[in-house]
């Protein structure tokens, strides 16, 4: 549901290059949906505010792995006044003569199932890969740094304040406790910045952006480094700066999966990476002699002894 939102956040004012990109081969189909329900489009414009999003997009997660469907019903148990209510705590003033209709918790799940099934569900492996390989990686960096270590890599406004304290925006919002709280999780997404999830008074979550949102930078590896162990060896090497899954190096590196297998477990025999099981996944990383081998190979070697 996170990443749902994300996506109609995305279609809806998009602000980054990468939004902007993503959402072209669906901005006609978004717009024409939009055209045949108002009530959809008005809804979609009192959700988002300029500072807030109505909480009936922020629901905290009521378990560790749950399904889109059971999100879905989330919302759809909150009655029509408590989402126009969600909508006036977002943006304050009067709400839009077509929000004052029955069924409106109908369309608030209409428009979350369709940005679903037509954006986020047909692009969902390649995502969820995405999104495991971010946990895993901020997972390592918290037994290594603490939290005061992670907080600032997940928002610019996020701040470890010690004391049981975290600062999580810089807006004029009281304090709040969460001395009742049974659940804090922390959700990448595929946003541009972060939000809090919450169902008061206990659930809570905050929402960060993930590493490389829909985007594949990686460089191709330097000749040093071709020539020490092998160009595809080498590719591999060089795009595992975060976790990454057999089958999505495969797709990235077009090798089969059983010539990938057999560059990892080199890579692991030599000490260069190292793996862990994230669900039915397992995820590949570089060590830090991995990650020597691939900056220090795009340093030119000093001059040798002629032959």
């Amino acid at each position: 549901m996170t990443d749902t939102v994300a996506a109609l956040l995305s279609l809806h004012r998009p602000r980054r290059p990468w939004q902007h990109a993503w959402r072209r081969p669906y901005a006609a189909a978004y717009e024409q949906m939009l055209a045949r329900r108002p009530v959809v489009r008005a809804l979609v414009v009192a959700a988002f505010g300029r500072r807030y999003m109505a909480d009936f997009l922020t629901l905290a997660p009521a378990s560790a792995t749950p399904t889109f469907a059971e999100e879905l019903a989330a919302v759809m148990a909150r009655p029509d006044e408590q989402i126009r209510a969600d909508l006036r705590a977002t943006r304050p003033g009067p709400l839009d003569g077509v929000l004052s209709v029955d069924g409106l918790t109908r369309e608030a799940a209409f428009v979350l199932d369709w940005v679903w099934t037509h954006t986020v569900r047909p692009e969902w492996a390649v995502r969820e890969q995405r999104l495991r390989a971010d946990v895993v990686a901020r997972t390592a960096r918290l037994s290594t740094e603490g939290w005061a270590g992670v907080f600032p890599d997940l928002a610019d406004t996020m701040q470890w304040l010690g004391d049981g304290r975290l600062r999580v925006n810089d807006l004029p919002d009281p304090p709040l406790p969460l001395d009742q709280a049974e659940q804090l999780s922390f959700v990448p997404a595929h946003c541009g910045h972060g939000w809090v999830l919450w169902d008061q008074p206990t659930r809570f979550g905050m929402v960060y952006p993930v590493r490389g949102v829909l985007a594949d930078t990686v460089p191709p590896a330097p000749d040093g480094l071709d020539r020490l162990i092998g160009p595809n060896r080498a590719a591999i090497l060089r795009r595992l700066g975060t976790p990454v899954s057999t089958s999505h190096l495969a797709a990235l590196t077009g090798l089969s999966l059983g010539s990938v297998s057999d560059h990892l477990r080199v890579l692991l025999d030599a000490g260069a990476v190292t793996k862990q099981r994230s669900g039915r996944e397992v995820l590949y990383w570089r060590t830090a002699f991995g990650a020597v081998l691939a900056d220090r190979s795009a340093v030119p070697p000093a001059p040798g002894r002629p032959d």
